[in-house]
């Protein structure tokens, strides 16, 4: 069902607190901000060979990402995501096998302007899964 690691997102306080560390530490290519209201974040890629890592930093009150770094306040690894062929078909698949699709299982447009949905950490080894098609 799984295809390809899309990114490992790491949560993030200070946003180019966290470019600078990749772009000027590591030399790796970061991609410019993009705010996503809709989701509370501000995100970048940086771009490796074979994956992408995605930082994110909180965006307005309430962000998830916000309570995240309550609890981290150094922040870390928020979530992986893994590419899927068809989502629908997916999380259908999931749900029949008894993993908690988050929110009301309805995909979301994410960061790549492709369709997402999350999954509970509770299923996956305590780890937040995010499902993008691909």
């Amino acid at each position: 069902m799984i295809g390809r690691l899309n990114h490992v997102a790491i949560a993030v306080p200070k946003l180019e607190a966290g470019v600078a560390v990749y772009r000027d530490t590591l030399g790796a290519k970061v991609s410019a901000p993009q705010a996503m209201p809709e989701h509370g974040v501000t995100v970048v890629f940086v771009e490796l060979p074979n994956t992408k890592i995605e930082l994110l930093e909180p965006l307005g009150a309430g962000s998830p990402i916000g309570k995240f770094l309550e609890k981290t306040p150094g922040g870390g690894i928020h979530h992986v995501c893994y590419e899927v062929a068809d989502i629908l078909a997916a999380r259908d698949q999931l749900k029949a096998k008894g993993a908690k699709v988050l929110g009301d299982g309805t995909p979301r447009i994410g960061a790549h302007g492709k369709p997402v949905l999350f999954l509970s950490p509770k299923d996956f080894c305590g780890t937040l899964v995010e499902l993008e098609q691909v």
